[in-house]
């Protein structure tokens, strides 16, 4: 039987480290990092780190608002979004995830544009 996404990330530790990195170039990125001013990056990070060990076949633990009620009013546009996603290819790859995984998150990611974009 195949391992979820969740156990080839390397669990829940696996999932907490890259999305340290994430937080942390979310941070430093250009485009995005105005966005994050103010927040309580750690808090993020765990929220952050929530929704993607649940997303990805983990145990259930993300208590969060769903992505439309998180970045509703936001207005975060395409460059934003298409920024977020380079940043978290970067953790993926600071990480040594494999490339199919990294495939099956960009997927992931991807598939949540219209849930993040413009709303």
């Amino acid at each position: 039987m195949s391992k979820t996404l969740y156990e080839r990330l390397g669990g829940t530790d696996g999932i907490r480290r890259i999305v340290d990195v994430l937080v942390d170039n979310h941070s430093k990125n250009l485009i995005v990092a105005a966005r994050f001013a103010g927040t309580d990056m750690e808090h993020l990070k765990q929220m952050a780190g929530d929704f993607f060990i649940t997303g990805s076949g983990g145990p259930e633990i993300y208590t969060g608002k769903d992505m439309v009620a998180a970045h509703q009013y936001m207005n975060i546009s395409g460059d934003e979004f298409a920024a977020v996603l380079d940043d978290a290819m970067n953790a993926l790859k600071a990480n040594d995830v494999g490339q199919r995984e990294q495939e099956e998150v960009l997927y992931i990611l991807y598939s949540l544009k219209d849930q993040v974009v413009g709303i």
